[in-house]
């Protein structure tokens, strides 16, 4: 399992919102590359970078602080956020991010999708936020008509590194993972899921280190990690434990 910390930017601040709300954002860090840098002096493997600007743009917003952070880190880094053509996830895989994300067009035009996990294997995740088991778009602004399982199924044998599944009424919320959809999700595909959206204590990494969370490739973790509910040390310490300590 990979426990995944978690830097949204807005206006080139990290921040944390709740529900996905624009409105309803707090600003944790001015300074997104430190706070990158203390996430991997704390000992996590992997980096999740939203460029929240840029889901609703439809276009990199925040191009600059995701440089800063990639400058200031040594650990593998993955980001969504407006990412809605194949020049924009080459782009970011020249400036040394290892995995771009991509949400809405995964939703309305899957050949890209299909197209970048081609061309670049591994390196291409799908990002599905669900809002009463339907995805929502554009920044979460709008819903759809699919279910999380109907898309993820499109991408079944793409080369798709990846889904990370957000359930949006959790998310920045401390309600606890949506541990039963996520892992339903794992259960009917072969891609690798990322749980995402709620997590609030030590307990929900114990309950992703049971056995029927197995298929899980890991976690995603914000305001938790941000305001002190979540202790990294006690949470890698609790992975790494479970891989043997490894």
């Amino acid at each position: 399992m990979i426990l995944f910390p978690a830097i949204d930017l807005k206006d080139g601040l990290c921040v944390r919102l709740e529900q996905g709300d624009m409105a309803r954002a707090t600003v944790f860090n001015r300074d997104p590359a430190e706070q990158a840098y203390s996430f991997e002096l704390a000992g996590f493997e992997y980096l999740h970078l939203v460029d929240l600007d840029g889901a609703f743009a439809g276009k990199p917003v925040n191009a600059d602080a995701v440089d800063r952070i990639l400058e200031a880190t040594n650990i593998p880094v993955q980001l969504g956020g407006g990412i809605r053509d194949l020049a924009t996830v080459e782009a970011w895989l020249d400036k040394g991010v290892n995995r771009v994300i991509i949400g809405t067009a995964a939703v309305r035009d899957p050949a890209l999708v299909k197209e970048a996990a081609a061309q670049h294997p591994e390196q291409v995740a799908v990002g599905l936020d669900a809002r009463d088991g339907k995805v929502a778009v554009q920044g979460w602004a709008e819903s759809s008509e699919l279910s999380v399982l109907d898309i993820a199924r499109r991408f079944e044998d793409a080369g798709v590194a990846a889904i990370i599944y957000t359930d949006i009424a959790r998310d920045g919320m401390l309600k606890g993972l949506n541990l039963d959809a996520t892992i339903a999700l794992a259960n009917a595909v072969s891609i690798p899921i990322i749980a995402s959206g709620g997590l609030a204590s030590i307990d929900d990494i114990r309950a992703m280190l049971e056995p029927r969370a197995g298929k899980l490739q890991g976690a995603i973790a914000g305001r938790a990690l941000y305001d002190g509910r979540l202790d990294a040390a006690e949470a890698l310490g609790l992975i790494r434990a479970a891989r043997g300590g490894a």
